[in-house]
């Protein structure tokens, strides 16, 4: 195989870390001009950048005839961002879940979800699915600004380092704009030589476009949450590390596969894997934030250990789906009867034990 495959794969993952800094830091840096949240501002301007590399993928892929890139890429974020980044992001340290996000980002997130599985029954994503989506995702945008501007913050929850009197107030401007810009830049071009080198690899391999979708091509374009959230965890500015990822979630299925449904000239395509597994599986994935960020209103480590071992579970079903392995069989059932139900009954405990510590605190 080509070495420059492998050097261009380095380099993609090194702009993909750089990237992330930088947008990380101007973003918080304009929440902090603006006085609004870093929560919204996780959701809505790191969210989007990060969330570039799928959007061009899925605009290619849909213009290319593979639908099942585009979808299983989409699709294959959203598990990522939840299982993988949110659970590497916790290990570096404990993520804080604030009220909004348990009584609405959340439920939105699992709503578009539905909304997603509800649309692809027909097997088909058309333009005007596609259209709806694109109508939810402004609205959804629209709404997080308003919400923003009207919380507001006060001033002195942030450090005199971006307050207007040690400069003006277009140079700090012109500041962030070009570390935002600069830093969204630097995430697409890493993600986009990451994943060019490794669907090259993957083609090698003769694995199937749907399974590069939901594995390489979703792992590769997930990166630019996975380094953005994991730095912003190591600066301190959690809001946006769990922003960042409901964010994007919500934002691929709204804004990511509305605009390929649009652009695709017969619509995309949806498999029946897709429908009678993957999607379930980003629906359970949803599903399970609410008793995990409910507990403690944070994502312990133990919690982060857990989501990674479910990414991992995930894609070992996929990998011996996709070979035919003789021990799918066995996997799945261990996977079903006992490690699902053990899990679901741990988290109904732990959510049991929290209510019941919020209710005395209160009595």
């Amino acid at each position: 195989m080509n070495p420059i495959t492998f050097f261009t794969l380095v380099v993609g993952l090194v702009l993909l870390v750089v990237g992330a800094e930088f947008l990380v830091k101007g973003a918080s840096n304009v929440a902090a001009i603006l006085q609004i949240p870093p929560l919204i501002i996780g959701l809505t301007i790191v969210a989007y950048g990060t969330s570039a590399p799928e959007m061009s993928v899925g605009i290619m892929s849909s213009f290319s005839g593979q639908g099942d890139i585009a979808i299983g890429n989409a699709i294959g974020s959203n598990i990522c961002n939840i299982l993988l980044v949110l659970g590497l992001s916790s290990l570096v340290a404990p993520l804080v879940v604030t009220k909004q996000i348990i009584r609405s980002d959340v439920p939105i997130m699992i709503g578009v979800s539905l909304l997603l599985l509800m649309f692809s029954l027909d097997g088909k994503l058309s333009r005007v699915d596609g259209l709806i989506l694109f109508i939810g995702g402004i609205v959804y945008t629209i709404s997080l600004i308003y919400q923003g501007r009207q919380q507001g913050v006060e001033q002195d929850e942030f450090s005199e380092e971006y307050s207007f009197s040690g400069q003006s107030s277009l140079a700090l401007w012109l500041k962030n704009i070009v570390f935002i810009l600069g830093g969204s830049g630097l995430l697409i071009l890493g993600s986009r030589w990451l994943v060019v080198s490794a669907v090259a690899i993957a083609q090698a391999l003769g694995v199937s476009e749907l399974l590069i979708g939901l594995t390489i091509v979703a792992i590769g374009t997930s990166l630019p949450e996975l380094a953005t959230s994991v730095i912003a965890s190591l600066r301190g500015e959690r809001d946006i590390a769990v922003g960042n990822v409901l964010g994007s979630n919500i934002f691929n299925i709204l804004t990511v596969l509305g605009v390929a449904g649009i652009l695709s000239p017969n619509g995309i395509q949806v498999s029946e894997a897709v429908i009678q597994f993957n999607a379930p599986v980003a629906i359970a994935v949803a599903f399970a934030c609410l008793p995990i960020f409910y507990s403690g209103k944070r994502i312990e480590r133990w919690e982060g250990l857990l989501f990674l071992f479910y990414y991992l579970a995930y894609n070992g079903y996929l990998i011996l789906d996709a070979i035919n392995h003789e021990s799918l069989p066995v996997y799945t059932t261990i996977m079903l009867f006992f490690a699902l139900p053990l899990t679901a009954i741990t988290l109904i405990t732990v959510t049991i034990q929290e209510k019941l510590a919020e209710r005395n605190r209160t009595g």
